[in-house]
This record gives structure tokens, sequence and C-alpha cells, in this order.
């Protein structure tokens, strides 16, 4: 009886984060409110299945950031992209993009961008142009660069606090490939857009004549907010050494941000995203229920027998599953529901930690990635297309798709080939 409450609850959550009538933060915490109340899981059981170290990785990352973004430097960043591009607008489309993915990766592609939209706008304004294809290219460029980290997306993150698999593990595992797939994507990009995007030299001298540095507001917050970024950074390549977990790191960083800079905390608290924080309590909990029913282990039973135990095979599965799923649904709800379905299906095949690592870089690869499919795939892809609407510029789910769901198409396959020739 428990396992079918679990399952009913699990996809009236789905269902409501899917409808968007209430807001998925509500809609998760009432799934796992749900199930305590019902006793599908007790209170401690529910508290237990909580990740803390995502959190506080989240929450180290969200106060850095906060902090840093009043000095500009994100602005600066956008507007030197411009000038190295002259003014020409294919290449300060893919300009913008790659500053996107390299933020992206750094810090986390949600709050990257909320910093570049508003660049994006900006330049398109000043220069006659449709602000649509640079658009298209924050959102993919957002993804794309987030997978390349542990902190870049959410999915990562996630992977990473339940498999102990560190900063540099996601860099030298997965930065390679998303290089080649962002320079494959800027490829297609400036293919499709290099003769839409056409304006007179007199605005593009106008627009070179913006100087960048003049978009740093604070000299003194920027020495210390990069000092402090610096030494986080840092930590995050070295956390496995010193045996630290990332949420220690990030957490740090934040507190010795606010201390130096004497920010205001009820100030510098409002910049955490809390509704996404609770968003993960309460998703947590409701999968918790899905494993404490039994429901993953028999999922995994048949994933292993879908599969006739062939890895390689399995290797697959995931990638392109979670791919064309995480299109359709937010992948961090995907994600959170897909790390103990592989956890056990390594128990019951006897696979050890370490031979697992092949399928979280499928799922990491496969969620991060496919959630560029549809304007509904990940959280980055619904704040530009909210901040647009803001701008009056509406992005309809199939114009979106026509473009996104082939270039996804395109980055899970070179995915595919670069984990069959180095993994399995």
């Amino acid at each position: 009886m428990q396992a079918y409450i679990a399952i009913v609850v699990f996809l009236i959550v789905y269902a409501l984060i899917l409808s968007e009538k209430i807001h998925r933060a509500i809609a998760a915490l009432l799934g796992g409110m749900l199930l305590i109340l019902l006793g599908v899981v007790s209170q401690e059981t529910a508290i237990h299945h909580i990740d803390w170290n995502t959190l506080g990785l989240l929450v180290g990352m969200m106060i850095v950031v906060g902090i840093t973004r009043r000095t500009g430097v994100f602005e600066y960043l956008g507007l030197k992209a411009v000038r190295v591009a002259k003014g020409e607008p294919i290449m300060i489309l893919i300009a913008l993009a790659t500053v996107t993915a390299m933020l992206s990766a750094l810090l986390d592609n949600v709050t990257t961008v909320l910093l570049i939209v508003p660049i994006v706008f900006s330049v398109t304004d000043k220069l006659n142009l449709n602000p649509m294809p640079f658009l298209l290219g924050t959102i993919f460029s957002s993804n794309v660069g987030g997978t390349a980290t542990l902190i870049g997306d959410p999915p990562n993150i996630m992977i990473g606090s339940q498999t102990h698999l560190g900063f540099m593990d996601f860099a030298m595992n997965l930065a390679p490939v998303i290089l080649i797939i962002h320079i494959a994507i800027m490829a297609i990009l400036y293919f499709l857009y290099r003769r839409q995007l056409q304006v007179t030299d007199d605005l593009k001298a106008e627009i070179m004549k913006i100087d960048p540095i003049l978009a740093i507001k604070d000299y003194a917050l920027l020495k210390k907010s990069l000092f402090v970024l610096a030494l986080v950074l840092v930590g995050f390549f070295t956390h496995q050494t010193f045996h630290l977990e990332s949420a220690t790191i990030a957490l740090s960083g934040g507190v010795l941000l606010m201390l130096i800079t004497r920010e205001d905390p009820e100030e510098v608290l409002l910049t955490v995203e809390w509704p996404t924080i609770f968003f993960f309590i309460g998703l947590f909990i409701v999968v918790g229920g899905l494993i404490e029913t039994g429901l993953i282990k028999a999922m995994a039973v048949w994933a292993i027998n879908a599969t006739a135990g062939n890895f390689t095979m399995a290797g697959m599965l995931i990638l392109w599953f979670s791919a064309i799923a995480s299109a359709f649904v937010d992948n961090i709800p995907f994600v959170a529901t897909m790390i103990p379905l592989i956890h056990e299906m390594g128990t019951l095949g006897g696979i050890s930690p370490t031979g697992l690592e092949p399928l979280w870089w499928s799922l990491a690869l496969g969620a991060c990635l496919g959630g560029n499919g549809t304007i509904i795939g990940a959280s980055a892809n619904v704040i530009v297309a909210g901040m647009a609407e803001k701008n009056g510029i509406h992005i309809g789910f199939i114009s979106f798709m026509k473009t996104a769901f082939p270039l996804m198409l395109v980055s899970v396959f070179i995915s595919m080939l670069y984990l069959l020739a180095f993994y399995f």
C-alpha cells in the first residue's frame, strides 16, 4: 500500500511541476509533507534523505555570486566580449555565448543567465537586432558550459554529492567533450544566423565606443570578491586532497566574503534563491519515499534485465533516456530519481563504485545537455523565457524546439561517441 502511495504522490508532484499551476517549490514540499503525514516515511527518515551537501554548495555559491555581482564585473565581461567581436553581430553572439559557457562552468547556469540576458538586450537594442538568436545562444551555452564542472549545473552537484566525485573528476572527464560540443554548436549557430544578423558600420562604430571598464561600480568590493572567488575555486580543485566536502568550501567562501565586506547579512541572504533550496528539500523527501518502499530497486532490476547485464548498453540507455526525458521534464527531479537507481544497479550487478563512474558521466551528459531540447527542459531556459517575456519577446515552445531539439541531439550524439571511445 505504501509503495502505491509513494508512486501516486511522486506522479502528482511531477504533474504539478510540469503544469506550472503552482510553484514547483510548493509542489515538491507538498509531496514531501504528504509522505510524512501518510506514514510512508518518518520525519527522521525524510531528513536523512535530504542531501545537505547539495544544499550547502548551492547556498554558499549563491552568497558569493550575490555579493560579487554588485561590483559590475559580469557586465564588464559581457561588454568586453562585444569589443573582442569588433561589433560584428554574429561574432558578438558567439563571444557572449562563450562568456556564458565559461561563467556557467565556474558559477552556475541559472546565475549566469540572470547576468548575461540584460547585456543581450542592451546590445541588441543598440544594434537594432532581433534578440532571439542571442537568447538561444545564451540558453544553449549556459547548459553546455554548466555540464563541464561539479558546480555548473544542479544535476552535477547532486551526482557529485551522492558519489563523492570531486570538482577535478568532473572537469577532467567532462570538460574535454564539452569544449568540442560548444565549438560544434557555435559553428551551427554561425551558419544559421550569419546572414540574418547584419548591421550598418555606423551602428558597429557606436557600440565600439562603449568602454567596458565603466561597468565596474565598486573596485574595493571587486578586489575582495575576486580574492574569495579565487580561494573558493582553489578549494574546489583540492577539496578531495584535504577530505573536505564541496559544500564546506562554498559555505566557507560565502562566510569569509560576508566577513571581509561587512555586507548586511539580511541583504546578502535575500540573494539566495530560497524557493530553489526548498524545492530540493521537498524533492529529496519525495524520492526518498520511492527508495524506502522498494520502487527504485524494482526499477533497477528492470533496467538490468532490459540491458541484459550489458554495461555499455546500460550506459547508452542512461545517456539517451536522460537526454530525451530531460528535454520534456525538469532535469533536477529526473536526476534525483536516477541517482539511487544507478546505485541500485551497481549493487545488484556487483559493480564497484569506481566501476560505476562511466554511468555517472552518461547521466550527467544526458541530463544536462538534454535540458537544451525544449524551453522547459532546464531552469536556465525557463528563466531566460521569463526575462524575454518582460522585454516583450515571446519564446514559443514549438519555435524554440525547432532549433533547440536538433542541436540537443547533435550534442548528445557527440557525447555518445566520446563515451564509447573512452569509457565503454
